[in-house]
């Protein structure tokens, strides 16, 4: 019977393609956390400034909130860089995949990125925005050579969710996760309330954590020495 690694690659310098502000920490924040626990680099590359969103529980400007609850949060994580980029939210997948993953390339390489942190492909919620970061990640990867590590979410979780919720979580079965991390969510609680635009006691974050436990699952869409350096079509 296959069973998960249990430990994170060994990476000096890891980069996190996300879509909004927030991603990096809702989605990937405990994952970050255990990378910089164990003196990896973590570099953030943020598509948008997530100034379409349709919260805004403090009822800011949520262009200029957005960057800095995305920085506020990043430092809490322990995030050595962050590159926040001016794509339009929401609309991601109408811009020229070369251009997205391009932004990868060149970030990758200027950082040493010796693997990618992405969400799965799936877009977890069914985002189309989280859908094209990950394709643009695995795009520029496939080019450099690099792996590409995506968290999922157990399909009994999503299944869960989406009862609970009427959202569009999707999960992965048992036989498609690659690694289940212990992580500690003390850091990664605590920049979700950095993200004070987007949060609330009533989040569904909240209620995913929660069944998540102190697990997280990723699988490879890329694995390490999966396939040669291409060129970008």
């Amino acid at each position: 019977m296959f069973r998960p690694e249990r430990l994170l690659p060994d990476w000096r310098q890891v980069l996190v393609v996300v879509a909004h502000p927030d991603d990096e920490t809702f989605g990937l924040g405990a994952i970050a956390d255990r990378f910089t626990a164990a003196g990896t680099a973590v570099h953030v590359l943020c598509f948008t400034h997530g100034e379409a969103s349709t919260l805004n529980e403090n009822h800011a400007e949520l262009r200029q909130a957005r960057d800095r609850e995305l920085r506020q949060a990043a430092a809490e994580l322990g995030v050595a860089t962050v590159t926040l980029l001016d794509f339009p939210d929401g609309q991601l997948a109408e811009v020229a995949p070369g251009e997205l993953s391009g932004q990868v390339t060149r970030l990758a390489a200027r950082r040493g990125a010796e693997g990618l942190l992405v969400f799965d492909d799936t877009g977890i919620t069914g985002h189309r925005d989280h859908q094209a970061a990950t394709r643009a990640a695995v795009r520029a990867a496939t080019a450099a050579g690099l792996p590409v590590l995506a968290w999922v979410l157990q399909d009994t979780v999503a299944d869960r969710l989406r009862e609970e919720t009427g959202e569009a979580f999707s999960g992965q079965p048992p036989g498609r996760i690659d690694l289940c991390i212990r992580v500690d969510r003390t850091a990664q609680r605590r920049a979700a309330l950095l993200h004070a635009s987007q949060i609330s006691p009533t989040a569904i974050l909240w209620r995913r954590l929660q069944l998540q436990g102190d697990c997280e699952h990723l699988r490879w869409l890329l694995r390490p020495l999966d396939r040669p350096a291409l060129p970008l079509p």
